[in-house]
């Protein structure tokens, strides 16, 4: 076998706390998008997919009584709960030496613990706990990894980067295994932004449909655990065998108009992995429900010549997770790969974009052995990986 083994993860979002579960919901077809009418994120009802808070601090609360009983009553930030969680979640049946100088822990956010702006977090937390830098290095004491952390914020690639970023370490032997989390949480602050480039939909998303009308928010987080080792467990093994990135330099916030940029990156990928492009059988695309991105997105996989490969969003289920799209929808993808099964690409009725290509509109059975996974950013930034499944 050849490539980097994708040994454990973990998804947190509106749909569970851990990927089993989510997968369960989406299989269940659930929409973790609801209206939210709270003054404290929006001035206007906004659909969101939130975090469940409850859950949230009991979850933590069990963590740490098991983890770090001394540390019961010491304050953690909504983030870097979610983080603590979900890495826990993730290497807690793995056998893996977070001490060791062989393992690095790799975080993927756009803006951390944004939420220490609010005038009623202030003082609650020294003025350092703002900067991403800080935030990695709580969660580096609180599980004793070795080196520094690894810090990957690239907007909206930088789930899929960290992953890639990651992989390259592995494959040039500077580390044995890496640790990749990442999050991001809402607030007013995220929302505000996105509403000044009137970009948000009044209603769920709807990914590449023709009445699509703008993108949903999301917060959550995932972790996935990668390493050059093959994993002693029978059944399928998903490898990471192909990564690049690109940058198209159009726009501040807008994508390239004609996603050459992006096929690029896909190319790219698809050479590295030595993957033609008729290989693939599935494609986890940005697919954030803005006009300009979904057209750029076809363009590129038209050229890529991918337009009848299946493709979704999973965008629709739970929003932009921003900092932590790129790594959960990779996630979701490995465990579609794994469980032979394509997800429909919810809030999806009628093409809308300018290339055709195959959205899936429903559950479907499928023997998923190589995958893709794109992603777009802010600044022109894109991204391509590639996962393949090695059957047992």
């Amino acid at each position: 076998m050849t490539g980097i083994f994708v040994i454990s993860d973990n998804i947190i979002t509106s749909l569970g706390f851990s990927t089993p579960e989510t997968i369960t919901n989406i299989r269940q077809d659930y929409i973790g998008l609801k209206i939210v009418t709270d003054p404290s994120f929006s001035p206007v009802p906004i659909p969101l997919s939130q975090v469940n808070t409850q859950l949230l601090e009991e979850r933590f609360s069990q963590l740490v009584s098991l983890v770090h009983p001394e540390m019961t009553g010491t304050t953690f930030t909504r983030m870097e709960k979610m983080l603590m969680i979900s890495i826990y979640d993730a290497i807690r049946d793995v056998d893996l030496d977070l001490s060791g100088d062989r393992t690095i822990l790799v975080l993927s956010t756009t803006k951390g613990n944004i939420d220490l702006l609010e005038a009623g977090k202030k003082g609650l937390f020294s003025e350092n706990r703002i900067f991403l830098w800080e935030l990695a290095d709580v969660i580096r004491k609180f599980y004793c990894f070795h080196h520094p952390p690894l810090i990957i914020s690239n907007a909206c690639i930088s789930g899929s980067m960290a992953i890639g970023t990651a992989y390259r370490y592995i494959r040039s032997g500077l580390f044995d295994h890496a640790v990749v989390t990442g999050g991001d949480i809402l607030t007013k602050f995220v929302i505000s932004g996105f509403q000044s480039f009137q970009s948000l939909s009044p209603e769920p998303c709807r990914p590449f449909d023709r009445t699509r009308n703008g993108l949903s928010l999301g917060e959550g987080c995932g972790t996935m655990v990668i390493s050059s080792l093959e994993p002693e467990e029978p059944g399928d093994k998903i490898t990471i065998e192909g990564f690049s990135t690109s940058n198209d330099a159009n726009h501040i916030s807008g994508p390239s108009r004609t996603g050459e940029e992006l096929f690029c990156a896909i190319n790219n990928s698809l050479k590295e992995a030595k993957v033609a492009p008729s290989a693939i059988d599935f494609i986890s695309a940005h697919g954030t429900a803005t006009p300009f991105n979904d057209e750029m997105e076809s363009k590129a996989l038209g050229l890529a010549k991918l337009n009848d490969i299946p493709v979704n969003s999973f965008k629709g289920y739970w929003g932009h997770t921003l900092g932590a799209a790129g790594l959960i929808e990779s996630i979701a993808t490995i465990h579609s790969m794994k469980e032979n099964m394509l997800f429909r690409s919810a809030g999806f009725n009628e093409p809308g974009v300018p290339e055709k290509i195959n959205v899936i509109t429903g559950l479907k059975v499928a023997n998923v052995r190589n995958s893709l996974k794109i992603a777009s950013g802010f600044g022109g930034c894109n991204s391509a990986l590639i996962f393949h499944k090695n059957s047992s």
